[in-house]
C-alpha cells in the first residue's frame, strides 16, 4: 500500500508575477471543473430525453464531447500547478542538488520549446476555422472555431505555467523536481566516474 499523497503546489516566492501566474492557473482549475459539471449535467438531460421521453437528441453528445476536450485543455496549467502531471523521478533523486537544476533546466526549456509549438500549430487550426466559418457535419452544426480555442488557449496557458516554474526554478524558489535538499542524504548518488 502506498502512504499518504503530499499536494504540492508551485511556490511563487512573494513575486507578484509569479504568484498572478498561479492564480491564473488556479482559475483554469474551476473553469475546467465547471466544464466537467456541465458535460454531466448535459449526459443526464440526454439520458432523460432519449431513455425517458423516448425522443432523439441532437446537440447533446457533441457538446459533451468538445466540453470534456476543452475542459482538459483549459486544465492543464491547474495539473502543472498542482504538479499532478506523471513523474518518473528515479534520475533526479539520484542526482545531487546542482545536477538535478541543470537537468530540471533542460526538462523545463524542453518542454517550453515543444509546447510553443503547439502553441502556433494550435492557432493556426484555430485561425483557420474562425476565419472560413468551419461548422461541424453534424445537424447541430456549431462553429468549430469555439471547441478550436481550446488548443491554443489551453498550450498559451500550459506554456505561461511552464515558464513561471523554469524562473521560480532558476531563481531557487522552487526546488528542482520538487525535491527537498534532504534527499540528497537520504538517496544514493549518481556519480559521473561511477
Amino acid at each position: 500500500m502506498s502512504g499518504a499523497t503530499t499536494l504540492k503546489i508551485a511556490k511563487h516566492g512573494g513575486n507578484p508575477i509569479l504568484k498572478a501566474i498561479g492564480w491564473l492557473s488556479a482559475v483554469c482549475g474551476v473553469i475546467a471543473a465547471s466544464m466537467i459539471v456541465v458535460a454531466v449535467a448535459i449526459t443526464c438531460q440526454m439520458i432523460w430525453v432519449r431513455f425517458v421521453l423516448n425522443q432523439s437528441t441532437i446537440w447533446q453528445t457533441e457538446a459533451v464531447v468538445y466540453l470534456m476536450v476543452g475542459a482538459t485543455m483549459i486544465g492543464i496549467p491547474y495539473v502543472q500547478r498542482l504538479r499532478g502531471h506523471v513523474n518518473v523521478d528515479l534520475i533526479p533523486m539520484m542526482l545531487p542538488r546542482g545536477l538535478r537544476k541543470l537537468l530540471a533546466m533542460v526538462t523545463l526549456t524542453a518542454t517550453i520549446a515543444i509546447v510553443c509549438v503547439m502553441v502556433v500549430y494550435g492557432y493556426e487550426l484555430w485561425h483557420v476555422a474562425w476565419s472560413r466559418g468551419w461548422t461541424s457535419d453534424t445537424v447541430w452544426a456549431p462553429k468549430l472555431w469555439v471547441p478550436y480555442l481550446a488548443l491554443p488557449l489551453g498550450f498559451g496557458l500550459f506554456l505561461l505555467q511552464l515558464v513561471a516554474d523554469l524562473i521560480a526554478t532558476h531563481l531557487d524558489i522552487e526546488e528542482p523536481f520538487g525535491l527537498e535538499d534532504g534527499h540528497d542524504d537520504e538517496k544514493p548518488h549518481l556519480e559521473l566516474g561511477d
